[in-house]
């Protein structure tokens, strides 16, 4: 790979480490056949108007020919979006991603009219059809969760109104996106090696965890006070991005944009608020990490800067990415061989594009379409933080792997609710496995930090961010204005709130709410929390009960949506419908301060 100065172009990176995007398409022509297939498809959605209702034969051809258009859809958009993200700056690709995102918002309005015309039929009807046609019974659950949103759902005309708007009102965040991967341009500095660099998404965090405190701070700087330039532009995109949301919310008549957004897994909001008031009464304990933080750097004054940067320097953790499979593996090993055989078919078979190149899309994920294996992004640059984004990442994917393998393509897909769950359970298993295999006092001091940052920016962060979107959210609604100041003031609070006395809270980071590309989704950020909860707890319960435990486990990874994600949880032994778990993994938090304070005071 090339030196941290300079980034290879996406052609000139190693092939053995890019991932299979032929298994979708083995050529751009093959995509843009199925696009025009989808389009001409389309055509044929006309003739079911008006007559779901008819009979269970056209209401069961009508679910069966919608699975296969989206199908074809969900390849033709993975495929261009991920061939986007290989190269934000790849133009032929960028118009690819365009197009499917029109012909999407098409396709949703082609169909508009049948969740309406599915609701004018009783209960009494369905289960008359589903004794007519045995096949429909695979739709059961999808048909009733329909009727059970039947107050927010609109007349025919208006949903196919809603539909058509889809494509504005993506555009705050397709702004968003655009200026955030492609636009913006952060400064030159010179790194601790003497060399100089500029600054990127994916080198930010490597960076501000430098030993070098001068890093640190000029790369927190540079980052901050660049998006502090745009701060107009980006209050005004982000303030758009709520008005459009509370529009839909008012449209389908919820009383919040909370509500609206968590009512789609059927989610309460007190498990929201709950986590929220879990973390509040808990926010001694963050405190009590940021005093220690302070003590053991031995800072006379600690700076956001300063809370990246490992608090055991001398331990040096420099980890190639074949070595990083290889710890992953092994600390997975409690999920079973099973589990075992289907994470080394990731790491072999063109599941993840593993290193940063030119314009490549910053951050990590997993997505994938229903019929071929799943796919995982990842920025690699060898950090300890990079073999725990390896193990999250490839968490998402085997549950995709488990739930289109066991699901059909109706239930296939999981909620974000959940989506979170199988990644960090994956990162406790790790952390837990590299604690026990280790005797070195320090290494096993830097291996409980790294696992305090996890609590840190997962639970306690993630939160501080829900708690931000509620406040924003709850404004627009109000009528109040978003200004740049205004969003800066919020942000700086919150952060004074969550991080306590022990900590300067540099103006800069005021900003940061712009960095944060996870507000373009409402309420998001929180499962993240609520996931990491849940995650600490089955961990626990696999470590603790082995088989059976792995085995529950195993089942609600296969379950996708084939349950309302709370019940799914359940079934695993977790109720996230009380503030249990959160206060679980916060008890977790407090005997890891206890382990660190006995180590290294």
């Amino acid at each position: 790979m090339a030196e941290m100065g300079s980034l290879p172009k996406r052609s000139e990176v190693d092939k053995q480490f890019v991932w299979a995007i032929e298994d979708l398409y083995a050529t751009d022509e093959l995509w843009e056949k199925e696009f025009n297939e989808i389009k001409e498809k389309l055509q044929d959605v006309s003739a079911y108007r008006g007559r779901l209702s008819e009979s269970a034969k056209t209401l069961l051809e009508f679910l069966q020919f919608s699975d296969r258009l989206n199908m074809m859809m969900e390849r033709v958009y993975v495929y261009a979006n991920q061939r986007y993200h290989e190269d934000t700056a790849n133009s032929k690709y960028q118009d690819f991603a365009d197009k499917a995102g029109v012909l999407l918002v098409q396709m949703e309005s082609a169909f508009s009219f049948a969740t309406p015309e599915i609701l004018t039929l009783s209960e009494d009807t369905i289960e008359q059809f589903m004794k007519e046609e045995e096949a429909l019974g695979v739709y059961d659950f999808l048909l009733k969760n329909i009727l059970r949103r039947k107050p927010h759902i609109l007349s025919e005309e208006l949903e196919e109104l809603l539909a058509e708007a889809g494509d504005m009102a993506s555009s705050p965040d397709n702004i968003y996106s655009k200026f955030n991967n492609a636009d913006i341009k952060f400064p030159e500095i010179i790194n601790e090696k003497g060399e100089k660099v500029r600054i990127t998404h994916g080198r930010f965090i490597q960076l501000i965890k430098s030993s070098d405190r001068r890093v640190r701070e000029e790369a927190f700087k540079g980052v901050y006070n660049t998006y502090e330039s745009f701060k107009n532009t980006l209050a005004a995109t982000f303030s758009s991005n709520l008005k459009q949301e509370f529009y839909f919310t008012k449209a389908r008549k919820y009383g919040s944009n909370l509500e609206k957004a968590l009512d789609d897994s059927n989610v309460p909001v007190s498990v929201y608020t709950n986590l929220i008031d879990a973390v509040h009464d808990n926010i001694g304990l963050m405190h009590r990490y940021i005093s220690l933080r302070k003590k053991l750097l031995g800072l006379d004054e600690l700076h956001m800067y300063d809370i990246y940067t490992p608090l055991i320097p001398d331990i040096e953790m420099n980890i190639p990415y074949e070595e990083a499979k290889k710890i992953v593996a092994e600390g997975l090993k409690p999920l079973g061989e099973e589990y075992q055989k289907v994470l080394q078919e990731g790491f072999n078979n063109g599941w993840i594009d593993v290193y940063e190149n030119e314009n490549k899309r910053s951050g990590a994920y997993s997505w994938g379409a229903y019929g071929t294996h799943p796919y995982v992004l990842l920025n690699y640059n060898n950090t300890l933080d990079n073999v725990f984004t390896l193990a999250h990442e490839m968490g998402h994917a085997i549950h995709s792997y488990y739930s289109d393998k066991v699901q059909p393509y109706p239930y296939a897909a999981y909620k974000i609710f959940v989506a979170e769950v199988a990644s960090t359970c994956n990162e406790a298993l790790l952390i837990d496995n590299m604690l026990k295999n280790t005797d070195d006092k320090m290494k096993k001091a830097y291996l409980i930090n790294h696992f305090l940052d996890d609590f840190r920016t997962t639970l306690y962060r993630q939160t501080m961010f829900a708690e931000f979107e509620m406040i924003t959210h709850k404004m627009v609604e109000e009528g109040q204005s978003l200004t740049a100041e205004t969003l800066c003031k919020i942000y700086h609070d919150l952060n004074v709130f969550y991080y306590g006395n022990d900590i300067i809270v540099d103006p800069e980071i005021d900003m940061e709410w712009a960095r944060i590309p996870h507000f373009y989704t409402a309420f998001y950020v929180y499962q993240y929390s609520t996931g990491f909860s849940a995650a600490i707890a089955l961990s626990r319960r696999i470590l603790q009960e082995g088989k059976p435990a792995v085995d529950d486990y195993i089942r609600f990874l296969s379950g996708g949506s084939s349950n309302y994600p709370i019940e799914l949880l359940k079934g695993a032994g977790v109720d996230m419908s009380t503030k249990e778990p959160v206060n679980q993994a916060l008890k977790l938090f407090e005997e890891l301060l206890d382990q660190m304070e006995e180590l290294m005071l």
